[in-house]
């Protein structure tokens, strides 16, 4: 039997809990919860779910800081998060993307939303069954068994979607990918987020290649594309 997945959820609005970790668990799903920043960081800490589920606002430690925790702890780097916010405003959502989440939705959602959000990204954090190996690009290196990064033979920590973009554009051997193509191999089909999600995410792996950040380069009106070799229709990798 496949193995049962373990999601934690940190919410301060107790009904909202009860309600995800009822409906989380009629779908199969291992459950804990936590109702403060604090509480929330020590037992994803302690356990490592398999997902975590995070509203930003929060008593204690607000979502954005556990994040940043979480993605700086080696045993805790690469546990998919999907934010909650009540803000509608986009700064917000991007924020929280900015710090290392992978997935946000805007309160008030359906169950059902989330739940498919949930087992997308789940979904992205298996191992693929083909296409095994190394994708290497100059001093980029990639491992797809192992979802590890190096740059210049250094390891580099990148989140599930970070990883999936830069693979995606590694896989590519520089054909430019539109946003809308990389959307759908870093978060999945049928996920619908704004553009400029991606050219945050974009943004983040570019901080971590440092000086091989012109890589990965930004073909205006279109897209990304990675190349060691920049063209007279490229703008400036950070544009």
């Amino acid at each position: 039997m496949p193995e049962t997945k373990h999601i934690l959820v940190v919410d301060d609005e107790r009904d909202l809990v009860e309600l995800l970790t009822y409906n989380l668990k009629k779908a199969g799903y291992q459950t804990s919860a936590a109702h403060s920043g604090r509480a929330g960081l020590e037992l994803a800490t302690r356990s490592t779910p398999d997902l975590i589920v995070l509203d930003i606002m929060l008593p204690e430690l607000s979502g954005t800081e556990i994040v940043t925790r979480l993605r700086n702890n080696p045993a805790t780097a690469g546990i998919p998060i999907i934010l909650l916010t009540a803000k509608a405003e986009e700064i917000d959502q991007l924020v929280g993307l900015t710090v290392g989440a992978d997935d946000y939705v805007t309160k008030p959602f359906s169950t059902k939303v989330l739940l498919a959000r949930i087992d997308a990204l789940l979904r992205r954090t298996r191992k693929p069954a083909e296409g095994r190996g190394v994708l290497s690009l100059g001093p980029i290196e990639v491992h797809t068994e192992t979802h590890e990064a190096f740059v210049d033979g250094q390891p580099i920590k990148l989140t599930l979607t970070e990883f999936k973009i830069l693979s995606s554009l590694l896989q590519a051997q520089g054909k430019v990918l539109s946003r809308s193509i990389l959307m759908s191999k870093a978060m999945g089909p049928g996920v619908t987020v704004t553009e400029r999600t991606i050219d945050v995410h974009v943004t983040s792996i570019r901080k971590k290649l440092n000086d091989h950040a012109p890589i990965v380069r930004t073909v205006r009106g279109v897209g990304y594309r990675a190349t060691l070799e920049p063209e007279p229709g490229d703008v400036d990798a950070h544009a």
